[in-house]
């Protein structure tokens, strides 16, 4: 075994130092005396603030007082990031720079060292502040601040804040993009593996931390509602428990179910209007204003014109841009299955259904159903008063809501079905039957196991091979798969 010089083996044992001490405090919250000394002596010894060892302490409130660790933070646990990272000065100031502390460690390979340990000590605080245990009531302080931290959790695995919860943040960046755009340190990581495990356990514990905070009291109090962030398992509790909310509470309940659903209608609204809505119609003349004006066109039909002598060129002509495109008028039927396992993509279908409604020539009707079905059409512009007629949980039952949707299949080749389930049905035969019907009319016929950030699905595996056996294959995944099918048929 080769020897180990000794500078080497200190930084490792300080390394060590704070991965005991974080894996002490996640298995028993109760602090051991000897970890927590020799930790703020690493600490220390490092040039990080001991804040990063109270447990009481945000990771906001550490930042706001030493602001030079928000770039720290940020990809520090992307994967593959090089473990040596960081900036020069922070890692000589564990290590004094070179060998003048008389470690027997070279510069290079002390500043690395030094770096592994300041690194460890940075992501012992981000995983204790969101995974350590949490008993007893949990008032909206707290969760506001686990919400934060677990915003930097994110941000350190090289996701945006709510990403991997899939929160108000879905999709603005996409899997593996740093909020900075450069994928933490420099690199543009693949989370998929990562994402179907972190972001429900995420979602887990601030649906524990939702359950356990006595809402409606918080909800009746508009200071401390006003702590509130808006979230998939907070709006999941107050879609619950809307008819038992009135007054004060109710107000503040819909005020942040409003929030919720405009800041994820802005992220999915971006992701809708990227893609045209149908080629070019040249029938049509464009219209004459100077925001149509083609000046390359314009110049090159011109360039006969010139006058070398005056070096001028006359324009006889203006050409204009075409912007008119032909499409044909296209209906969406989209069935969610409004059961308590289908939550978040209730709610983003709702939300993207509003959307669609909102595309020229797109006819959007829009069921949800559990045992009994329900005609969201007349309010699907409005998402948010959408969700307010929704009544989520029960069982479910598909049948109810085909009755309600093969009626509006008029013109099967301009219309695309969605339906959104898990498929664990009772009626299993006589539903896939009717599905494999409108797919034999000529409709397009989607089936849809999630639309979710997390892209964690679990679809009943009877219906999966049926319609995978019949070319409909189940669509799971990050509702940017969605919107892309979506935009494939109508566009």
């Amino acid at each position: 075994m080769t020897d180990r010089i000794p500078g080497e083996t200190s930084q490792d044992n300080r390394r060590q130092v704070m991965y005991w001490r974080l894996l002490a405090r996640l298995f028993d919250p109760e602090e051991q005396a000897t970890l927590e000394s020799a930790s703020l002596a690493v600490v220390e010894d490092i040039g990080l603030p001991p804040a990063l060892l109270d447990p009481q302490a945000s990771i906001d409130s550490v930042v706001q007082r030493h602001p030079e660790l928000a770039a720290e933070f940020d990809g520090l646990m992307v994967p593959g990031a090089d473990d040596g990272a960081g900036t020069a000065e922070t890692a000589e100031a564990g290590t004094g720079g070179g060998d003048d502390d008389g470690d027997g460690v070279s510069g290079g390979d002390g500043r690395d060292r030094a770096a592994e340990v300041r690194r460890a000590a940075l992501v012992s605080k981000v995983l204790l502040n969101v995974y350590q245990p949490r008993t007893g009531t949990v008032t909206a302080g707290q969760l506001s601040r686990w919400q934060s931290d677990a915003g930097w959790l994110e941000r350190a695995l090289g996701c945006g804040p709510g990403e991997l919860r899939g929160g108000r943040a879905a999709g603005a960046s996409g899997p593996g993009v740093s909020p900075t755009g450069s994928g933490g340190r420099g690199t543009t990581p693949d989370l998929s593996r990562l994402i179907p495990e972190i972001g429900p356990e995420l979602g887990s514990i601030e649906a524990d931390l939702v359950k356990r905070m006595r809402l409606r009291e918080v909800l009746a109090d508009p200071r401390l509602a006003a702590r509130l962030t808006p979230s998939m398992s907070l709006i999941e509790q107050l879609l619950r428990d809307k008819d038992n909310l009135s007054g004060v509470a109710l107000t503040n309940a819909k005020a942040l179910i409003r929030r919720f659903v405009d800041e994820v209608a802005e992220v999915l609204r971006t992701q809708v209007e990227k893609a045209t809505v149908g080629a070019l119609d040249r029938s049509v003349p464009p219209k004459r204003v100077f925001r149509n004006l083609d000046l390359d066109r314009t110049i090159w039909k011109n360039l006969t014109n010139w006058d070398p002598e005056e070096e001028r060129l006359y324009v006889d002509r203006l050409f204009y841009r075409h912007t008119v495109r032909r499409t044909t008028p296209q209906r969406l039927i989209v069935v969610v299955d409004q059961s308590g396992s289908m939550v978040d993509s209730m709610v983003n279908c709702t939300i993207l259904a509003s959307i669609f409604a909102g595309l020229p020539k797109v006819d959007v009707h829009l069921i949800a159903y559990d045992t009994q079905a329900l005609d969201l059409t007349p309010w699907v512009h409005d998402p948010f008063e959408t969700l307010l007629r929704t009544n989520l949980g029960g069982g479910t039952d598909g049948t109810v809501a085909m009755a309600l949707a093969q009626p509006k299949i008029a013109e099967p080749r301009n219309t695309v079905v969605v339906w959104i389930s898990d498929f664990y049905e009772w009626q299993t035969e006589p539903l896939f039957e009717s599905m494999a019907a409108i797919h034999r009319s000529g409709a397009k016929f989607i089936p849809v196991g999630s639309v979710t950030s997390s892209g964690r699905a679990s679809v009943n595996p009877w219906f999966r091979e049926r319609f995978k056996d019949q070319g409909t294959p189940v669509l799971s995944g990050h509702i940017r798969k969605l919107v892309h099918e979506l935009k494939t048929f109508l566009t």
